[in-house]
């Protein structure tokens, strides 16, 4: 928390607004030396104009004043849709509660009466500053999630009409085909579910996550296990392009973290591999323990990913569907999940990737 009010205060402009000069001053030098940037201005009109060229972050205004009292620069900053969610702070020696009532209905956000304690100035203005960056970042979360949303649909609706296509089309025909044509029809079916199935796996796990309702159990595991039982799941998929996966660390490690999150991401970054390698290839899974990290390694020799594409790789408004060298289709949900589950564990996850020459995704763990 101290460092979030250090960064608060490093970047926030606030404007006093009072018409008597020794306020301004003392009202200055009180949050100066708490770190802010202070911009005084001696009327309400004055007041409005520079809110308007350098919009402040918060404003501290005074009521009694000659040209325009502080009710009417409160009422005029928030009729202006560029200044309307700037908090302001009243400060008055009036000290009647209809006073008060009239400065929050105007829509100022607190009251401070004349004289004021230099403390109690600090306080209101790092709370409502507080407020404010946490109302932006609400805000800012509801955009990405509609996005994230919208995105998802997207991704769940395709597989969905592959599927319904495939059976339609199947059922119109069934009499006609012969074997070996319904049993690809089924197998395309099949391959369409199971991504499908993963996808909806994926985002089941982000949900339980975002409500803290995904047990966080680390205990020590053996990386042979764990490779073993990813590999037993997704050998199908490498077998069907037939690709190699191999387990090519030197002796077996030992690491500490949640099972069931490590699987996740190891499946995750392996399936990857599988759909973006070229039929015949291989993909490497690489432990390495060091004296205070595990780095594990899921390196293929697949097509590689563009430096647009690896700027946004982790980031949910960012997912983006991309088609594997067997046309495979998919989400990038499931690398924001690894970036989650690597992060609840304190680890780091990263990509090395040259378009044609494959890519090596990393991520550490405690041992």
């Amino acid at each position: 928390m101290a460092n979030n009010t250090a960064s608060i205060k490093a970047v926030a402009n606030i404007l006093i607004v009072d018409d008597i000069p020794a306020n301004l001053k003392v009202l200055g030098d009180i949050l100066k030396t708490d770190g802010y940037k202070v911009r005084p201005v001696p009327s309400g009109s004055m007041a409005l104009q520079v809110a308007e060229k350098e919009k402040p972050d918060l404003i501290l205004l005074d009521i009694m004043m000659p040209d325009m009292n502080g009710y009417e620069v409160c009422q005029q900053l928030k009729e202006n849709p560029k200044l309307a969610d700037i908090p302001v702070i009243f400060i008055s020696a009036l000290n009647d509660t209809n006073d008060i009532v009239k400065a929050l209905t105007s829509g100022g956000v607190d009251y401070i009466t004349k004289p004021f304690q230099a403390e109690e100035v600090k306080a209101r203005v790092s709370t409502h500053l507080k407020i404010k960056q946490q109302s932006m970042e609400l805000q800012r979360l509801n955009v990405d999630k509609d996005r994230f949303l919208a995105l998802l649909a997207h991704d769940l609706k395709n597989p969905f009409n592959a599927i319904l296509g495939l059976l339609e089309l199947l059922l119109k025909n069934i009499r006609k085909y012969d074997i070996n044509e319904i049993e690809k029809f089924v197998s395309n079916v099949n391959k369409v579910s199971q991504n499908t199935y993963n996808l909806l796996d994926n985002l089941l796990l982000w949900a339980r996550v975002q409500s803290g309702k995904l047990p966080f159990e680390p205990q020590k595991l053996l990386f042979s296990e764990v490779f073993s039982e990813i590999l037993e799941t997704l050998k199908p998929n490498a077998d069907a392009k037939n690709i190699l996966i191999n387990n090519v660390t030197a002796k077996d490690v030992i690491f500490f973290a949640d099972g069931n999150m490590v699987k996740t991401v190891l499946r995750n970054l392996v399936s990857n591999a599988i759909k973006f390698t070229k039929s015949g290839d291989r993909i490497d899974v690489i432990a390495i323990k060091t004296d205070d990290y595990v780095t594990i390694t899921v390196a293929d020799t697949g097509v590689g990913i563009t430096p647009e594409i690896k700027a946004n790789l982790f980031d949910i408004t960012h997912i983006q569907s991309l088609r594997g060298t067997a046309n495979e289709t998919g989400t990038g949900l499931g690398l924001f999940l690894c970036k989650e589950f690597v992060e609840k564990h304190n680890g780091k996850i990263w990509v090395e990737s040259e378009v044609g020459n494959g890519t090596q995704f990393h991520f550490t763990l405690s041992n």
